[in-house]
C-alpha cells in the first residue's frame, strides 16, 4: 500500500498534467500537449475532423490560437481524487479569426468547459469533456454553416 508521501506525491503530478492541458491553449503551444497525455490519449468526443490521440489536439489548439489570438483557460473549479480530475473551466478570447466557417466578428466570448479526466498517476489518458457550443454561437451572433 502506497505511504502519505506517494500518494501526494501523485495527486500532485496528475494535477500538473491536468493544468497543463489548459496551459497548453492559453499559452498557444500545443507541444505541451505531450507533458499532459500519454501517446494513446482517448478525447472523448472527438471534435468533428479530429485525429485521435496528442496529435489530434495540436490542430485545435492552433485553430483556437488563429481564431482566438488572446484565447485563455482559467479553472473555476478541480476536483481530484486519485486517478480522476473533474474541471469546471471557462475559455474566453476575442472572435478575431476564422471559427468553424465563421468570419471573425470581433467579439469577446466565454465558452463553459465541463471536463473529466482519468489519469494514470502522471498522464492523462482519457478525457470526457462538454463545452458550451451553443452558448458560444449564440455570443458571435451566428452558427455555423451547415455542410
Amino acid at each position: 500500500m502506497p505511504d502519505n508521501n506517494e500518494i501526494t506525491n501523485r495527486l500532485i503530478a496528475e494535477r500538473k498534467a491536468v493544468e497543463k492541458i489548459y496551459q497548453a491553449f492559453s499559452e498557444k503551444n500545443p507541444e505541451l500537449i505531450y507533458e499532459a497525455v500519454t501517446p494513446d490519449w482517448n478525447d472523448i468526443p472527438l471534435a468533428p475532423g479530429q485525429a485521435p490521440g496528442p496529435e489530434g489536439l495540436k490542430p485545435i489548439i492552433e485553430g483556437f490560437a488563429a481564431a482566438f489570438p488572446d484565447v485563455q483557460i482559467v479553472i473555476h473549479d478541480l476536483i481530484q481524487v486519485p486517478g480522476q480530475i473533474a474541471v469546471r473551466a471557462e475559455i474566453t478570447g476575442t472572435h478575431k479569426g476564422n471559427f468553424m466557417g465563421i468570419e471573425p466578428t470581433g467579439k469577446l466570448v466565454s465558452i463553459r468547459l465541463h471536463e473529466i479526466h482519468q489519469l494514470n498517476g502522471e498522464r492523462i489518458t482519457t478525457t470526457w469533456h462538454l463545452e458550451d457550443w451553443f452558448g458560444l454561437f449564440m455570443q458571435l451572433g451566428q452558427f455555423p454553416p451547415v455542410a
